[in-house]
């Protein structure tokens, strides 16, 4: 059995654990094994290997009993900036070296209230800026999939290490959160499904703020059936998050599998880029096919604020970042610089910060700090929040025009080699979010599904865009497109 752990899905092993076929003592033995002996590709940050053990021998005696949820006993990667009361939490920033939290998120409660097993904390941007995993103040994780003339990838961010063990087995699955695409770009570049929900979904209590208009956490998975298994779980109200939507969950395993004849689809025109490769256009065509042949109505359609996304969210992110980490000093908790015995509390400050914080979360506070000062509020962040509305007001406007459902590619190029960063301008690396950003500035669910390979053999994705609280539907779609377009391609585990 230990072998084919590897290929089993969340839907599989629950049938698995029911059955008293598998063990829960078994299945976390074998990923933290692959997890020892994957150290070079850097997917987590910190291991709780007794932890997961007893957690997993609870796990069993409840299934023993037959008193078991949906994720009792499956073994999960928790991205480092979900709060987990006791263990580090310290969202790949020096600034928090040593940071023990006092209480739980209340999406890692809700996963340890349903009995799943936490094997660690994963790797990750460095306070989820960042679309390489490049800023981590641990290191980049390193993309299993590779080129083959053996060039290491990066395997996008933020959520980079999440994706990491995923896709390379070292754990079931893993919770990420994506605030301009942290979830569905890394997914795609790793070749695993990620969900990033409608926002006020799921709560963002415990969760280490980046920005608190966008932030939303979300499933990355082995399978689009595994996705809505975890939806269900994180989902839900909290009176803990003023955000958090008071809208019932449903079951959205029981959407995969409806008929999607006389549905409408929209493809939109704007979401195509100068020089996009061929690769991407005809995997755009492979997907709207697949979708046609299933009886839904594909349709051309218009968004013509989405050009103005991309410089509207990096004005929004960086202003409410420069406002959420303010509060890391160096007085309460984490690091503190060392100051001379003549220097003052400005100078701790400034010290703490210019040693805590790394250089791409340097820029985006100066970024915000920049934008929300006086005399250019008004030309900068006012004016974004307002273009903002228009970008939620074309999705508004197809979705009460008939329009169901939005496809689009997830990344405009497959994963880029390590390093690459440093050559490329800071513009250039925020284009990779092009496609997913959008949806963040309107609060819209989407999902990434592998759906290709390129010309390298490198994974491909496919993103599908709701209506807001409609997951199950682009949860049944991406199930559509899964089973007619994921590769069969096997990942080669050159690391071991």
């Amino acid at each position: 059995m230990n072998s084919e752990i590897d290929d089993l899905t969340i839907s599989q092993i629950r049938t698995l654990l029911q059955r008293k076929e598998l063990s829960s003592l078994e299945l976390t033995k074998h990923y933290l094994e692959n997890i020892s002996s994957a150290e070079q590709l850097n997917a987590y940050s910190f291991i709780a290997k007794d932890y997961a053990i007893s957690l997993a021998i609870e796990a069993d005696k409840k299934i023993s009993n037959n008193d078991v949820e949906d994720l009792c006993g499956v073994p999960f990667g928790i991205k480092d900036i979900f709060c987990t009361k006791g263990f580090p939490t310290q969202a790949a920033s020096k600034i928090l070296d040593g940071f023990l939290p006092e209480y739980d998120s209340t999406v890692t409660e809700k996963l340890s209230k349903a009995g799943s097993i936490m094997l660690g904390k994963t790797n990750m941007d460095e306070f989820a800026m960042g679309s390489s995993n490049e800023t981590s103040f641990y290191g980049s994780a390193i993309n299993p999939w590779i080129t083959e003339t053996n060039e290491k990838l990066v395997p996008g961010g933020s959520s980079g290490g999440s994706a990491v063990a995923v896709s390379a087995s070292l754990c079931a699955a893993s919770i990420g959160t994506d605030t301009g695409g942290s979830i569905r770009q890394p997914a795609s570049f790793t070749g695993i499904v990620g969900l990033k929900p409608t926002y006020g979904r799921c709560s963002r209590y415990g969760i280490i703020a980046f920005a608190s208009s966008l932030d939303q956490a979300g499933p990355m998975t082995k399978s689009v059936r595994d996705a809505a298994i975890v939806l269900k779980t994180i989902s839900g109200h909290d009176s803990k998050d003023s955000t958090s939507a008071r809208v019932s969950v449903p079951d959205f395993e029981e959407s995969i599998g409806e008929s999607i004849r006389g549905k409408t689809i929209g493809v939109p025109i704007d979401y195509t880029t100068d020089g996009m490769s061929p690769e991407i256009l005809k995997l755009l065509e492979n997907g709207k096919k697949v979708l046609t042949d299933s009886g839904a109505r594909l349709v051309d359609v218009a968004l013509p604020h989405t050009k103005y996304s991309l410089s509207t969210y990096y004005v929004i992110a960086p202003a409410e970042a420069s406002s959420n980490l303010a509060r890391y000093d160096g007085v309460k908790y984490g690091f503190r610089a060392k100051i001379a015995p003549e220097e003052n509390l400005n100078d701790l400050y400034e010290k703490t910060r210019s040693e805590g914080f790394g250089d791409e979360v340097k820029r985006r506070l100066l970024i915000g700090a920049f934008v929300l000062s006086a005399g250019f509020y008004d030309a900068y962040y006012l004016k974004a929040q307002k273009v903002r509305a228009l970008v939620k007001q074309d999705f508004d406007n197809l979705f009460s025009n008939g329009v169901d459902a939005l496809l689009t590619p997830t990344t405009p190029t497959a994963a880029f080699p390590l390093g690459k960063k440093n050559q490329m301008s800071p513009l250039e690396m925020y284009l990779n979010d092009i496609f997913t950003v959008p949806t963040n500035l309107a609060g819209l669910p989407a999902i990434s599904v592998p759906s290709g390979l390129d010309s390298n053999k490198l994974p491909l994705g496919l993103q599908l865009i709701g209506r807001p609280w409609e997951e199950g539907f682009i949860l049944n779609l991406g199930n559509i497109i899964e089973e007619n377009l994921r590769p069969k391609q096997k990942l080669k585990k050159w690391w071991v």
